[in-house]
């Protein structure tokens, strides 16, 4: 479905990446696949995701189908909003409330945080990936929270981390009050700590190089989770 919403993202915003460098490439942009084999596509992956949706339990479902909206307004927040990356953190981390939902049925504080947290932590990614494109962003007439920031961009990003790193320290807390289950979680907080030290907006390479760091991050956190939830 993470696929599904890129090929329509891809879809909307076709005319729109034309006139930005990075995306002009773009398959159908670039006019290298057409706009219905596109939707074809887009109906082979979601049929792909229907078939995970029917092995789910109906509460888990009609939260996984909850997310149709969020994701169908996603493309055009860009051109009403200089938040799109709050948008999209409400969208990408949307598993976290499907996932839940299928496993388990209390502890609905613990999955508030999380999801929160998580919802921070992409903003402060994308927030990083939008670096790239500013100044065509600036001239197309794309919103996004790296120019609304401007000059201030690594203190907001190091915000949306530490808010993250708040939120998922609270989930845990909130599911064992242990502070040695914290500890579980410096590795990831020093991870984004490093993305934002060593964060470069000038530097053409280095935002997409911090943006991809990120799949560590997931990583890590991924170890924390498991390890407050079987020690």
């Amino acid at each position: 479905m993470r696929g599904a919403g890129c090929v329509y993202n891809d879809i909307v915003d076709a005319d729109l990446d034309r006139q930005v460098a990075r995306t002009a490439a773009r398959p159908v942009a670039s006019g290298r696949v057409s706009r219905k084999k596109a939707w074809g596509w887009l109906l082979a992956l979601s049929l792909v995701g229907l078939v995970v949706l029917l092995q789910l339990r109906w509460e888990a479902q009609l939260v996984a189908l909850a997310s149709l909206a969020l994701v169908a307004a996603y493309p055009f927040m860009k051109r009403i909003t200089w938040w799109p990356q709050a948008w999209l953190g409400l969208v990408f981390s949307w598993g976290v409330l499907v996932g839940w939902t299928q496993l388990r049925g209390d502890n609905w504080d613990v999955l508030a945080a999380t999801y929160f947290g998580t919802v921070f932590w992409v903003i402060g990614y994308d927030t990083i990936y939008a670096l790239q494109d500013r100044e065509d962003d600036a001239l197309v007439g794309i919103r996004s929270s790296a120019l609304r920031l401007g000059e201030k961009v690594r203190g907001g990003t190091a915000l949306f981390y530490a808010l993250a790193v708040a939120l998922w320290g609270l989930a845990f807390w909130l599911y064992r009050a242990d502070w040695i289950a914290l500890l579980a979680l410096i590795p990831a907080a020093a991870h984004l700590g490093w993305q934002v030290m060593t964060l470069d907006p000038a530097d053409g390479a280095n935002p997409l190089d911090r943006f991809r760091s990120n799949r560590w991050t997931g990583a890590l956190v991924a170890a924390a989770c498991f390890v407050v939830g079987n020690a």
